[in-house]
């Protein structure tokens, strides 16, 4: 391509380009031309790449107006660098700190940084869907008008406009000025321009040709907006409520509140639940509005931003919320989106991705992370990113408090305010005023079916005769029931009876089994899916090994609302049940037409997978049930116990809202073990001392640093050997980096026979499942005594080329699962 001269270019830029690049992770480096002098960091660009010089987007991360500030590793001559193409056309620049956060994510959870800044920015405002352009019309400021006589101070007198001499005015044109001049468009700095549309219907001109003439001759000036449009569902609605802070609560705001506006800070808000969490967060942003800045609110699922976004905006009927979350339509976010970049929003609500929302430099205030604890908050595919983590990084940046808000936070914010003191804890042990601490059973499954054995019943039940008695009574008496079961479908099991011959349906392209689901539109009125491939199937009737009929057996949402159905006539009614899972709660419309059913009280029950959990506030619920409380205790993962109890405490604390006390009964085939116990009991303070202590003596997080390196393949044999090169190339780099050492093998077990302060490369080992989508999965884990030694060895290993995150080798810094 044609290169410019030194003297024709304005310095130099970073870009980091919209592809799966890490050879480069900060980005290549550009001549700017002068026509892109303003160039500046968060601007989208068009730039040439590779030897094609394919025109490629992205995005600058650095500007030098000395171009001979260039920093790659074997980059070109100065004379040689290529230059930026363009600006992206209608592309909206990206805030600096954003930017910034961009950069840190990329080298802390191992992505291109062009990556990372794609993924902050939604397609749809990428795309500008749902943009409109309205062309406005105003008298140009030189626009001859003749002096007016006297009688002009009368409106509806006729204004004399002087054509020029080199041609005159039609009749048409000089009504339109006239038009113009009398609705005030004068063209001064206090007048407004009139949307020409409207000037074209008030005249019946048919077209907008006359007021381009005008301002091809220098009387009229024309200009363009654009705005983002789109239909929006009605919102719940929701009285606006003033409560009295609790003595816990004002506590709380004035310690938190006492730091708004000193720079950065970092609290741990830990409440029971119901005991006014969000009252804090609200009475924190009239605080933050008040002195000119924007709060950022976050919650990790769909299902709670409806209510939430109601509770706020009833609050602040006076201020614009933003909502961002992906069960928007496009048109919706983008609107959202610009909201916010303008800074119009004084609060801005949302899921995950919100904490990439685009504040105004200088203007975000305050951070909150609702349900800090929730595994939602962490992005499963690249970058690898944990929301709350992400907004305590940002509060950093932008020089701001930020609260982290759970009744059972995570070990590792727990770990963060108790034994390091980085955060500030704040408690609310008590539940706020008018609400009843709900009554929790622990209720033993299999004396539950031995009961229902000594009846003469030998049927399979989801439900036992205890929790069926109480849903009946529930009902009868015009309360609301919750049930909660965390596995959607109908029965996860497909198999052979003969138990000689040992056949169970399986995934052809996983190892794992399939989920039986109902669906009435396909033949037999089953098929199966596997929830990790969404490969799907029908179900086999016979066993293709021994040709008996195959049986389904096992538990899932879809079976406990068939029971459900078949026990409680009231349920049966149309309008008065309702399932709540991602096979149901396809749109987010979807969600809040059921959630508004439920709050006016035509829904009587609800039964749904974890996100009903938690965050939702309805004072008719007078009981929770657990179906089983065991799903999560059969994952080989460490943290089992610790989602567990999270899952209990949480769904249990959705009753007693109300004038009612709450009941919560908990099914479990372990009713002694101890994360159950402490979750019925409330006792967090228990549970996480326990847990803490056992994962200190394992090694394992908090008080440890995890990565895991996963590498997936077709070819089994290929995917091993690429995660073996991984693992000795780490090996090889661990004598030059500070407290490295070698795990004295590949087993995990072998971890606790190293030295304390050492970095462990352990592995290669299959993942839990071996194979997903029909690629092998072998796994490198790094364990470190700190993040920063962990940064240490992962840097150093994408610097050398040995790990080069893609399609075949991902990369999860901080894992939440271990599957």
């Amino acid at each position: 391509m044609t290169l410019f001269g030194p003297a024709e270019r304005a310095g130099t830029a970073r870009v980091a380009v919209e592809r799966g690049v890490d050879r480069y992770p900060d980005g290549l480096t550009y001549a700017v031309p002068r026509s892109l002098v303003d160039l500046r960091p968060g601007d989208r660009v068009i730039v040439p790449l590779g030897r094609g010089d394919t025109r490629t987007a992205g995005y600058v991360i650095d500007r030098h107006a000395d171009l001979t500030a260039i920093s790659d590793a074997g980059a070109p001559p100065v004379e040689s660098l290529k230059e930026v193409i363009s600006r992206d056309p209608g592309a909206i620049s990206l805030p600096p700190a954003l930017v910034e956060l961009a950069r840190w994510i990329s080298a802390y959870y191992v992505c291109p940084t062009g990556l990372t800044l794609a993924g902050m920015l939604p397609a749809a405002v990428r795309k500008q869907t749902g943009l409109t352009s309205r062309r406005f019309v105003e008298l140009a400021p030189a626009a001859p008008v003749a002096e007016a006589a006297p009688s002009a101070v009368d409106p509806t007198a006729p204004i004399e406009i002087a054509p020029p001499k080199n041609r005159a005015l039609t009749a048409t044109q000089r009504n339109v000025l006239e038009h113009l001049r009398r609705l005030g468009a004068d063209g001064s700095t206090s007048s407004a321009p009139i949307e020409s549309r409207l000037v074209v219907e008030a005249l019946e001109l048919g077209s907008e040709a006359t007021i381009r003439t005008l301002a091809r001759r220098g009387l009229v000036r024309i200009t363009q907006r654009s705005t983002v449009e789109a239909a929006w569902h009605s919102q719940l609605l929701e009285a606006p409520t003033e409560f009295t802070p609790s003595p816990a609560q004002r506590s709380a705001i004035a310690a938190i509140g006492a730091t708004l506006g000193q720079g950065f800070s970092a609290h741990l808000l830990h409440g029971v639940t119901g005991s006014g969490k969000t009252e804090v967060y609200l009475r924190l942003f009239e605080r933050t509005i008040a002195a000119g800045k924007i709060a950022l609110y976050l919650v990790p699922e769909i299902a709670l931003t409806p209510q939430t976004g109601a509770r706020v905006m009833a609050r602040f009927p006076t201020h614009r919320v933003a909502v961002l979350h992906s069960g928007l339509t496009a048109a919706q976010r983008h609107q959202q989106w610009a909201l916010a970049a303008q800074g119009d929003a004084a609060i801005v609500l949302g899921a995950r991705s919100a904490v990439f929302a685009p504040i105004p430099a200088g203007r975000l205030g305050l951070i909150v992370v609702d349900e800090e604890h929730d595994s939602s908050y962490k992005q499963d595919s690249a970058p690898r990113y944990h929301g709350r983590d992400v907004a305590v990084r940002r509060a950093q940046l932008e020089a701001c408090p930020v609260v982290l808000g759970s009744a059972t936070p995570s070990l590792e914010s727990w770990h963060n305010a108790t034994v390091r003191q980085v955060f500030s804890l704040h408690r609310l042990p008590e539940r706020a005023p008018g609400l009843s601490v709900p009554r929790v059973e622990i209720i033993d499954f299999v004396e539950e079916r031995r009961r229902r054995s000594r009846e003469g019943d030998r049927r399979v039940h989801l439900i036992g005769p205890t929790l069926e008695g109480a849903i009946g009574h529930t009902l009868a008496s015009g309360g609301q029931v919750l049930l909660l079961l965390n596995r959607r479908g109908y029965a996860n099991y497909i198999a052979c009876p003969d138990v000689n011959c040992g056949w169970m349906q399986q995934c052809s392209e996983c190892d794992a089994t399939m989920v039986c689901h109902v669906d009435v539109r396909v033949r037999g009125g089953m098929y199966l899916r596997c929830h990790h491939c969404q490969g799907e199937q029908l179900l086999r009737e016979t066993c293709p090994q021994c040709a008996k009929r195959t049986v389904v057996f096992g538990l899932g949402t879809q079976r406990v609302e068939e029971e459900l159905l078949r026990k409680f006539a009231l349920l049966a009614e149309a309008g008065r049940m309702a399932r709540v899972d991602s096979d149901t709660m396809e749109r987010s419309t979807d969600l809040h037409g059921v959630l508004s059913r439920f709050g006016s009280g035509e829904l009587r029950l609800l039964i749904g997978t974890q996100m009903i959990a938690k965050g939702l506030d309805f004072p008719g619920v007078r009981l929770v049930g657990v179906i089983n409380a065991d799903t999560a205790l059969s994952i080989p993962d460490f943290r089992a116990s610790e989602r567990t109890f999270q899952l209990v405490s949480q769904v249990a604390g959705r009753c007693g809202r109300g004038a009612h006390a709450g009941l919560a009964l908990i099914q479990t085939f372990q009713p002694h073990f101890e994360a159950i116990v402490r979750a019925a009991q409330g006792d967090f303070d228990g549970f996480a001392a326990r847990e803490l202590a056992e994962r200190s003596e394992a090694r394992l997080p908090p008080s440890t640093r995890l990565a895991r390196i996963v590498v997936r393949h077709e070819d089994r044999e290929r995917a091993v050997a690429t995660a073996s090169e991984i693992a000795e190339g780490l090996r090889s780099l661990l004598p030059g980096l500070s407290g490295g050492s070698v795990a004295s093998g590949s087993n995990p077990a072998d971890l606790a026979k190293g030295p304390a302060a050492g970095i462990h490369v352990i592995g290669p080992n299959p993942c839990t499942i071996g194979r997903i989508a029909g690629r092998h999965r072998q796994e490198v884990t790094l364990v470190a005594p700190d993040a920063a030694a962990l940064q240490r060895l992962l840097a150093a290993g994408r610097a050398r080329g040995i790990i080069r995150p893609g399609e075949e080798v991902a990369v999860d810094v901080d894992p939440q699962a271990l599957g």
